[in-house]
């Protein structure tokens, strides 16, 4: 806000303005709160959606029960489909194998089982079906259950985030895609005789893929054995459904539960941005339009003043600061037109004391116009250095911080520079205060200007050989400090006004201009910025008659 000069009061920096034509619903702290609110939950819903524990487990249990049945298909082969009539070298009868294979995979609609001989020839497919006339028919496996493109979004979705982590499943997995092989394949029968043989303590491997029409398949590997002779081994394969299902199911729930969560994520956002990044917005505007020159009907609307919270006192503070601004700058207004008129008075007194000294002859009359002339000069000192005091009060002790000041041994350090510089006729000085413990917090230099502008002020109104007493007492957490004459006292009508600055009620007989009217003033300006009060009353007797004035100074006790 520019002074008079056009001068701005207060720089901003460019940077610090906001840009025009910005949109106030795109808020940053609307993106923070998002960005804050949705951060965790999307880390969470990685964190569910990255099931390679889950699925393995399932894929274990599968294997596990695959496997027991294909060992119980072996023993059943390894019992009832060999002939032993030579016992080193047993062998599959496929006559036999065929149909006991069947039968054992009648239950398991999904499982395929195939039996090798020990050289990979097949022996046997559950699949396999011999009609009349030696005619061979092969049923395929059920077909796979079909969820359209929600399965294939939600495989793909899953696949895409899994493929970000690091991972490393426990069950060897085979996968094949559309250029591999499908649901035909089958393991090296070979190989696998020849590392069960080599060791057969060891466990032939699982199998697991998914096919092109998105199966997954699970096989595993048992060797058919009868009197500790390998005589061909067994393949079973079942498509593990139930894992796809499960799987399926529980990445439905988490994405359901995020859409859900992210809704709600986005609505507490939305209701954050418009009670918090909202009402901060229209505050900055109301800053803004006060910086911009919007007077003094820029201030925070009823609504937010109303509200109870942090936001309310951020709207109460800013419309107290503005409060406080406008009554500054009118105080400042005031101040500017006091002084410009207390300087215009003698300097007009000078004008025309030098316009009538160069008319007139006569010596006398030059010389007591050469003194009003040094008279006014002194006039206009001594009321700049009052008027430069007054200005610095206020920034002067919003920068030196207070601190805990005893109110007694100054009182006594004043009287005794008062009794030092007394001269006749001047009054006496008498303190009536305890020694110790009337502690406030202040600054002690503008203490002491407090102090020794009421007692020049005391003095100034006292008889001849007067009294000024000093009074201080604590009362209710307060310090209480009075200065007492036994002067004329004060109208009642100006009991506030001798607070006013350039206000000027002298004695009679003074010479005028030997006070600018700024030190009650000033006191009055120190005391309230230690947050204290200033006050004038006239002392009564008995009879109600006026005996003298009383200032008192009230301060919080430190």
């Amino acid at each position: 806000m520019p002074d008079a000069s056009g001068t701005p009061l207060i720089e901003t920096p460019a940077a610090a303005t906001r840009a025009p034509g910005r949109p106030r619903w795109v808020s940053p702290l609307l993106r923070r709160i998002l960005l804050v609110n949705a951060l965790p939950l999307v880390l969470l819903v990685a964190a569910l959606l990255y099931l390679d524990q889950y699925q393995n487990g399932l894929l274990e249990a599968e294997v596990t029960t695959l496997r027991e049945q294909a060992r119980i298909y072996a023993g059943a082969l390894g019992e009832t489909a060999v002939r032993d009539q030579d016992p080193d070298n047993p062998k599959l009868v496929a006559e036999l194998a065929r149909p006991l294979l069947r039968r054992l995979t009648e239950p398991t609609p999904s499982a395929q089982a195939r039996l090798y001989a020990p050289d990979g020839t097949l022996v046997a497919d559950s699949r396999v079906r011999e009609g009349t006339g030696g005619s061979v028919t092969t049923e395929p496996l059920p077909p796979a259950a079909d969820r359209g493109w929600l399965l294939g979004a939600v495989g793909w979705i899953y696949d895409w985030i899994l493929a970000l982590l690091p991972h490393q499943a426990s069950t060897p997995v085979v996968q094949f895609g559309p250029n591999g092989a499908g649901i035909d394949w089958q393991p090296d029968v070979k190989e696998e005789l020849r590392m069960n043989s080599s060791n057969q303590s060891r466990e032939m491997p699982p199998y697991i893929r998914r096919t092109e029409d998105n199966r997954l398949l699970v096989t595993v590997a048992e060797p058919v054995q009868r009197a500790r002779h390998t005589v061909g081994i067994i393949l079973l394969t079942r498509e593990a459904r139930e894992v796809d299902d499960s799987l399926f199911a529980v990445r439905m729930s988490i994405l359901a539960l995020f859409g859900l969560a992210l809704g709600l994520t986005v609505i507490m956002s939305w209701y954050l941005s418009r009670t918090i990044a909202r009402p901060i917005l229209q505050l900055a505007g109301v800053a803004e339009e006060m910086r911009e020159g919007g007077g003094r009907r820029a201030a925070p609307s009823p609504r937010l003043l109303a509200r109870g919270d942090e936001i309310g006192e951020l709207a109460h503070a800013l419309a107290e600061s503005a409060t406080a601004l406008w009554a500054r700058m009118d105080a400042i207004e005031r101040f500017a037109a006091d002084v410009a008129h207390e300087i215009k008075n003698p300097l007009s007194s000078i004008r025309s004391a030098i316009e009538t000294l160069r008319r007139i002859e006569d010596p006398n009359q030059r010389r007591r116009l050469l003194s009003i002339i040094g008279d006014d000069v002194m006039r206009l000192d001594r009321l700049i250095s009052d008027i430069s005091d007054a200005s610095r009060v206020d920034a002067e002790l919003s920068r030196i911080a207070t601190e805990q000041v005893d109110m007694a041994p100054i009182l006594s350090t004043l009287a005794e520079i008062q009794d030092a510089t007394r001269r006749d006729g001047d009054p006496h000085l008498d303190v009536e205060a305890p020694e110790t413990g009337l502690v406030v917090r202040g600054v002690e230099d503008r203490l002491v200007q407090v102090l020794r502008n009421l007692i020049a002020n005391a003095s100034s109104f006292s008889p001849r050989e007067g009294h000024i007493t000093l009074r201080a007492r604590e009362t209710g957490g307060v310090v209480e400090v009075g200065v007492e004459d036994e002067g004329p006292g004060i109208p009642e009508a100006k009991l506030e006004h001798v607070f006013d600055r350039f206000y000027s009620e002298r004695p009679s007989g003074e010479r005028f201009g030997q006070h600018s009217g700024l030190g009650l003033s000033i006191s009055r300006q120190i005391v309230e910025a230690l947050k204290g009060r200033i006050s004038a009353e006239n002392r009564r007797d008995e009879s109600g008659h006026i005996v003298g004035a009383r200032f008192v100074v009230r301060l919080p006790k430190a």
